[in-house]
């Protein structure tokens, strides 16, 4: 049970948060900061939602536990402005999409404070952002990576381990660097090639799209992603996003070959291969 829970700059994932963790008891109280004084408005309406603090730092005050759910960009800044705020011994944690960057930084950030930063990264999000979009059930056996650093205690990635399994989460331990790499194949490049493929179907008639059937909207269906968000990622994590990019045109080029050259065989193992991985996929 945690006393208190902070939960900086909600969207679709920090509110998320917040829903999981009160429809679970898991805290006795959930303080909100948002950076919009609309925005806090609203949240200050929500059954989840105990206190709504002006400022990062009055949020943080007496959290046990603070998430902070700002785009990957922001996270190390802001946990170094509310580092001198801390209580002792509290958590942070984050739901960023990049781990080494935001890792190192944000625990450079609290080296003077009597605090932890521990990186999570759920995986759980959607092609809809907001905290109005939130569900309590977002985290439901869905992949969780924590992601401590060598200089992590033992006891802060144990609470952020427990706490993520109490939401439902399925929690995985890697490394930052061990994150990143994957991430960018299982999440960054499947992002890239449905917006490539929108951006180039976006080039021929119009009509063609009234034409379309499920292949295609499942095959697009990311790319009606926030661009700002994902434009972020792709910044934090540019060198694994290219190994994977450029792996995968490897791999388009050989199919590419095989169709060029009519070769049957190879063409139809590879459809066998993709099939078999795809009809493996847990979930």
């Amino acid at each position: 049970m945690i006393d208190t829970l902070a939960i900086l700059a909600p969207g679709l994932l920090g509110g998320s948060v917040a829903q999981a963790a009160r429809s679970r008891s898991l805290a006795h109280r959930i303080v909100i900061w948002a950076r919009r004084p609309e925005v806090r408005v609203a949240l200050a309406r929500q059954p989840w939602c105990d206190e709504v603090a002006d400022s990062p730092e009055a949020a943080v005050a007496h959290a046990d536990l603070v998430v902070i759910a700002t785009p990957v960009t922001r996270i190390a800044e802001l946990t170094a402005r509310v580092a001198p705020h801390l209580p002792t011994h509290s958590i942070v944690t984050d739901v960023g999409s990049v781990k080494a960057d935001v890792c190192r930084d944000a625990t450079a950030a609290l080296a003077k404070a009597e605090a932890h930063f521990v990186g999570s990264h759920p995986m759980a999000g959607g092609d809809k952002t907001g905290w109005e979009h939130g569900s309590p059930d977002l985290f439901q056996n869905r992949t969780c990576f924590v992601t401590p650093t060598p200089s992590t205690t033992t006891d802060a990635i144990d609470r952020v381990v427990k706490f993520w399994d109490a939401l439902g989460a399925r929690v995985v331990s890697a490394t930052p660097d061990e994150h990143d790499e994957i991430v960018a194949h299982i999440s960054h490049l499947p992002q890239m090639l449905a917006t490539t493929l929108g951006d180039l179907l976006g080039e021929k008639p119009a009509k063609w799209s009234q034409h379309a059937g499920n292949g295609l909207r499942d095959t697009t269906r990311i790319a009606g992603s926030d661009p700002t968000m994902w434009l972020d990622i792709f910044e934090q994590n540019r060198d694994e996003v290219l190994r994977a990019v450029r792996a995968y045109q490897n791999e388009l080029h050989r199919i590419e070959s095989a169709l060029a050259n009519r070769d049957w065989p190879e063409l139809r193992s590879r459809l066998e291969r993709g099939k078999k991985w795809r009809n493996g996929l847990s979930g």
